[in-house]
């Protein structure tokens, strides 16, 4: 019995040297491969794009999770409010073309007006057209806005600061709009227009929409409207 345990302890040994062998001889862990870079319509680079405006970076999604090959995710962004803060900002300026009723849906026909007038604007520009929109969207965007305060009878006007997310959407509407009239009765088709109105709206040379909103913003009805 006793020469029968000295056996089993000294098969145990070997087997336990064994084991520590084949641990060494495996192979070593082999680290996942990084993800390749995103680039809009697989050309134009996301995370070289910078945010000039602290207050609106929560708003513009545009890096990391928000990056995009094509501005057409069919995320479903009305679904809950404020989520369509977290559409991509240049989805979100694709959408904005769909305005007006005969305009409904045709998503594709936007989509590549939109690309297009990025082309357009690297051609005028040299620069990341992305980086030119979100540029345009931060210049473009009010800061300030008046409200009606009072009842039915006697309404007075009182100025207020504008939230940010209500500052990118009135700046994608104001650039969108003004694309769409400069275009409207023009030889120009809409993807000049609109690169026109981004690379003016970029530089901070108002255009005659964004003029127009400017100018009612400054001639405000007088105090106390009967």
């Amino acid at each position: 019995v006793a020469a029968f345990l000295v056996g089993l302890v000294h098969e145990m040994a070997d087997f336990e040297d064994g084991g520590e062998e084949v641990a060494s001889l495996q192979a070593p862990v082999v680290e996942a491969p990084e993800l390749p870079e995103i680039k809009l319509f697989g050309k134009w680079s996301l995370d070289d794009v910078q945010l000039s405006d602290m207050s609106l970076q929560d708003y513009i999604a545009v890096k990391k999770y928000y990056a995009k090959y094509l501005p057409h995710s069919s995320g479903r962004y009305a679904a809950k409010r404020f989520r369509k803060a977290q559409c991509p900002i240049v989805e979100r300026l694709t959408n904005s073309l769909m305005m007006h009723g005969r305009n409904n849906g045709k998503k594709l026909l936007a989509v590549r007006i939109v690309k297009h007038s990025f082309e357009i604007i690297h051609l005028l520009t040299g620069e990341n057209p992305v980086q030119v929109v979100v540029n345009a969207i931060i210049n473009s965007g009010p800061r300030e806005d008046s409200t009606r305060i009072g009842r039915a009878g006697t309404v007075r006007r009182q100025a207020v600061d504008v939230s940010p997310l209500r500052r990118v959407n009135q700046a994608i509407w104001l650039l969108t709009t003004g694309a769409r009239e400069a275009a409207f009765r023009n030889i120009k088709t809409i993807a000049e227009c609109l690169a026109d109105e981004l690379i003016n709206a970029a530089k901070v040379l108002l255009t005659a929409m964004q003029s127009r909103r400017k100018m009612n913003l400054n001639v405000l009805p007088s105090p106390t409207v009967k």
